[in-house]
């Protein structure tokens, strides 16, 4: 039992520790408390980059003091055009860890990526994505070839498998893609995988009398199916994430840390947009949270703007 002595000896114990190790760039120590992991990269930020010279990006990456990442579907395929092994070792000779991977989850119809936006922002992002990947060759996606996917996640060592996106804009899509998490779910846990799913801002309209988060959340085993919040969709979408995470929790083992303009409502470098990041991360333990990735897409400077919310991350995630 412990006494209130010992209790104050192990809290003065535990603030001597936390006061000798850096922020974010390793875990703290608590009894009290988990660990916060150390910062991580959505891939997906650095657009070209990983495609034209992917090493020198992850050394760049890895300097700003990134330890984990997370990839993204490219021009190369799934992973750069590498194999899971290759890549691996690629991400662990700069000292990082390749944690999670962004896979498709069904091809989508430029109709159907439209219907994905709210704003004249929204459509001319993802008008400009509609003419980026139409030269593309076809990727794997998980209706499609979701073993496949899980032996290769498998393969790369990896913790995760995320499923980026797939259509919800319809009923029949949104039971079609909680049929797709489930079969996924289960292949991953055999081969030592955990399936999550990223949301956009789609998932909270309502769609036949459904939301498709609800609907997918409600008919998918809680153990085999985990969410990765992005921070900034859900905000977008009018949610609050401390409510999401008192709804389901420990069901979001992945964040994305991605800010929002004030004004325009679009992505921005973490600490320079509206979401309130610290009042969040309080509730890690809530949400279940093992990894947060930060993410901004269509970052004009990527490099720049990730080393710049780098930097605002000091000051929220302690």
């Amino acid at each position: 039992m412990t006494t209130r002595r010992n209790f104050l000896k192990q809290s003065g114990l535990a603030a001597l520790a936390g006061l000798a190790l850096p922020k974010l760039g390793q875990a703290a120590f608590s009894p009290y408390f988990p660990a916060m992991p150390p910062a991580g990269l959505q891939l997906y930020t650095l657009g070209g980059l990983m495609v034209n010279d992917p090493i020198n990006a992850l050394k760049e990456v890895a300097a700003i003091g990134y330890k984990e990442v997370e990839s993204a579907g490219s021009e190369k395929g799934n992973f750069y055009g590498y194999q899971p092994k290759e890549l691996a070792k690629i991400i662990r000779d700069q000292g990082m860890h390749w944690r999670s991977a962004h896979v498709g989850g069904a091809p989508f119809s430029p109709g159907q990526m439209m219907k994905m936006a709210k704003t004249a922002q929204d459509s001319a992002r993802i008008k400009a994505m509609v003419e980026r990947n139409k030269n593309r060759p076809k990727a794997l996606n998980l209706k499609e070839n979701y073993q496949e996917l899980a032996d290769k996640a498998a393969e790369g060592g990896l913790s995760y498998l995320v499923c980026s996106s797939i259509p919800v804009n319809t009923l029949d899509e949104i039971k079609i893609a909680a049929e797709v998490f489930s079969k996924t779910g289960a292949a991953c846990k055999k081969v030592g995988v955990q399936f999550a799913y990223h949301n956009h801002t789609t998932e909270f309209d309502l769609v036949e009398g459904h939301r498709p988060f609800d609907y997918i959340l409600s008919n998918t085993d809680k153990n085999e199916v985990k969410m990765e919040l992005d921070l900034a969709w859900a905000t977008k979408a009018g949610q609050d994430p401390l409510e999401l995470f008192k709804q389901h929790p420990g069901r979001f083992p992945l964040w994305h840390v991605k800010d929002l303009n004030k004004d325009t409502k679009q992505p921005t470098e973490v600490g320079n947009g509206y979401i309130d990041f610290k009042r969040i991360f309080e509730h890690a333990k809530d949400s279940g949270m093992k990894y947060f990735f930060v993410e901004q897409d269509g970052a004009p400077k990527p490099l720049e703007n990730i080393k710049t919310s780098f930097q605002n991350l000091q000051k929220i995630a302690v």
